[in-house]
């Protein structure tokens, strides 16, 4: 009897034994695979719409096989898309302006073939939550709600996933939806960069300049009226007539609307500017820069520059020379007259979203939504863009988490 239950006690010694072991393995071969894995889910394929060549509307394609983004470099995170923004640029970059500067900047060394960008994923906005983040991510964390400007190289919001540095990413403001949160952030980060960055403007020195907006009603003007008058300027726009209203409604001090006639006559009248940002381009440099106080340090910054043009049209070493020979003869020239010519670019900045979250959610800025579409209607929502005059952003919305 005693050796019955000896050979008992060994059996169930040895089960136990093995059972420990194989717990204890599995757990470390868990830990082990976590090391190396960039997601809980074996996903490959996502909706998205995108576009295998340049052209008009009908080159938009949806699709559910679009590659799901991976994290390349150790401070990207992975977000979930809740909204998308559109914006004018879109719909250039559909019709394939900036191609050949967006090529160099994706591949530096021109190592692809022609062509590569495709599938190309459109929309420089995003606002959504973070599936996933790098190892050298630190200021973030999965399930953050976020939003961010995605630089155009960059694959786009129109999909259900997308993959973005840290730095050019921030935390949503605590008080308006994703979709809300979508209209702001490409137009945002390009009025800060057009007025801090090149303008030298901030909150502590902006107080009672006198600021000139050609072309408020847009999206850069009406994000630029906003921060301006909440940092203390006084802020002079153009527009036409029937949006006068809405920039008044939005801070502006004067209106003067360029359908009455040559605008250059009335803004004359005015006393002169310590800025003056250029969101019309064409002409207006002509006249414009004799709106500002001569050797005082103000500058004229305008957003319309032929630097993508120039590239498209003479190849990128040619065209960024004929670039730096225009910048360079028209800086000369005006600043024998006392005055600063600048060309202002758009900059992602998950910093300066900071900033501006702090102003959405004290009530100074606000977003302006002309129209929300859903994830099936983007050739829509494209269409609305195109033929502009909007007073808000077109915003579609990707998931329902974002209403």
């Amino acid at each position: 009897m005693s050796c019955v239950r000896y050979l008992m006690h060994r059996r169930l010694l040895r089960h136990l034994s093995k059972s420990v072991c194989e717990h204890r393995l599995h757990g470390w071969q868990r830990n082990q695979s976590r090391l190396i894995r960039t997601s809980s889910k074996a996903m490959t394929i996502m909706p998205a719409w995108v576009i295998d060549q340049y052209g008009n509307n009908d080159v938009l394609r949806f699709t559910n096989n679009a590659s799901f983004p991976i994290i390349n470099y150790p401070n990207e995170v992975i977000i979930k898309v809740f909204a998308a923004g559109l914006n004018p640029l879109d719909v250039s970059m559909r019709g394939g302006y900036g191609s050949a500067t967006m090529a160099m900047k994706r591949d530096p060394l021109n190592i692809k073939q022609t062509g590569s960008e495709f599938p190309l994923i459109l929309g420089r906005d995003v606002s959504g939550v973070i599936m996933e983040c790098g190892l050298d991510v630190k200021y973030f964390r999965e399930r953050d709600e976020v939003w961010a400007a995605i630089p155009p190289w960059k694959q786009g919001s129109l999909a259900e996933f997308v993959v973005l540095s840290a730095n050019e990413i921030s935390h949503k403001p605590k008080s308006i939806s994703h979709t809300q949160a979508a209209a702001i952030p490409y137009v945002a980060t390009t009025a800060w960069s057009a007025l801090v960055n090149t303008g030298g403007l901030s909150k502590d020195n902006c107080a009672n300049k006198r600021i000139l907006i050609l072309g408020g009603s847009g999206g850069v003007g009406t994000f630029a009226i906003q921060m301006l008058k909440a940092w203390g300027a006084h802020v002079t726009v153009t527009c036409s007539h029937n949006a006068e209203q809405f920039v008044k409604g939005l801070g502006a001090d004067h209106v003067v609307d360029y359908t009455a006639g040559p605008v250059e006559e009335p803004l004359s009248a005015l006393e002169k500017f310590d800025l003056v940002l250029d969101n019309i381009g064409g002409d207006t440099e002509q006249w414009a820069l004799g709106l500002l106080k001569p050797w005082t340090g103000a500058k004229y910054v305008t957003l319309v520059t032929p630097f993508l043009r120039n590239t498209d049209q003479l190849g990128v070493a040619d065209g960024m020379l004929q670039t730096a020979a225009t910048v360079a003869t028209k800086v000369i020239k005006h600043l024998v007259k006392g005055v600063h010519y600048r060309w202002g670019f758009f900059a992602p900045s998950g910093p300066a979203l900071d900033e501006i979250g702090k102003m959405v959610d004290a009530g100074q800025i606000r977003a302006v939504v002309e129209e929300m579409f859903s994830f099936s209607q983007v050739p829509q929502a494209f269409d609305k863009v195109e033929k502009g005059h909007a007073r808000g952003k077109t915003v579609v919305e990707i998931s329902k988490g974002g209403s």
